[in-house]
């Protein structure tokens, strides 16, 4: 019903960056959040960023605050997390996630994406 399809990771050297983006598609009535959360290996699947759509408060981990940088594109349906200053500990496989109502008066569900990996290495 409804799709998340990230883009925009690969491997970048030690204090580079990286620009990720989520678009979402389908059976969309509304978008409550869009966010970011991360998977290393061994790890638990942790928060980045999230933001409400409406308004576009935002919450950040406090590992990336400071270096990343949550944005949406309300008209597009899309979800962009700018991450600079990256640091090896921040090679993961990056999802993205929306909570998303399909239906006037439907209830709220998660959607996730793929993954997209992002490894920081010299």
């Amino acid at each position: 019903q409804v799709q998340l399809v990230e883009s925009g990771g690969g491997l970048v050297q030690p204090g580079g960056s990286l620009r990720l983006s989520c678009a979402a598609s389908g059976t969309i009535f509304s978008i409550n959040t869009m966010g970011w959360y991360r998977q290393a290996p061994g790890k638990q699947r942790e928060l980045v960023a999230e933001i409400i759509i409406s308004g576009g408060s935002t919450n950040y981990a406090d590992s990336v605050k400071g270096r990343f940088t949550i944005s949406r594109d309300n008209a597009k349906n899309m979800v962009y997390l700018q991450m600079n200053s990256l640091k090896p500990e921040d090679t993961a496989v990056y999802y993205c996630k929306s909570r998303v109502r399909t239906a006037a008066g439907g209830m709220r569900y998660n959607y996730w994406g793929q993954g997209t990996q992002v490894t920081v290495s010299s």
